[in-house]
């Protein structure tokens, strides 16, 4: 039996697939409390406190791999942009939707 802070820990840890709407297999995975100081810190504190930018930021960092093809990871801006960049808007959609928490009062998801 896991405990809370268990069960907590994985699901960080989980790694997501989804499929967006150009057919790419994206696996994307929740970043941690360490996982987004190091996106700040890769983003300097100028962009760290533009909120568009760190939204997108933190979608592209969210994701591991592209059709299986690994992401580098959020160390610099370039390759946050570039990232950006090979999701576009079609794939930042992907990863917006597979990392939307569950509402624990959607009555319609829990009766399927």
């Amino acid at each position: 039996m896991q405990t809370p802070t268990g069960r907590i820990v994985s699901a960080a840890q989980e790694l997501i697939t989804v499929i967006d709407a150009q057919g790419r297999k994206l696996a994307v995975r929740r970043l941690d409390a360490v996982g987004k100081l190091r996106l700040f810190k890769a983003l300097g504190p100028a962009l760290a406190q533009n909120e568009p930018y760190l939204g997108m930021a933190l979608l592209a960092s969210s994701v591991s791999s592209i059709d299986e093809v690994p992401c580098p990871a959020a160390v610099n801006e370039i390759l946050i942009e570039n990232t950006v960049r090979q999701l576009g808007e079609i794939g930042l959609a992907a990863v917006a939707q597979a990392l939307r928490p569950e509402d624990p009062l959607d009555l319609d998801a829990a009766k399927n």
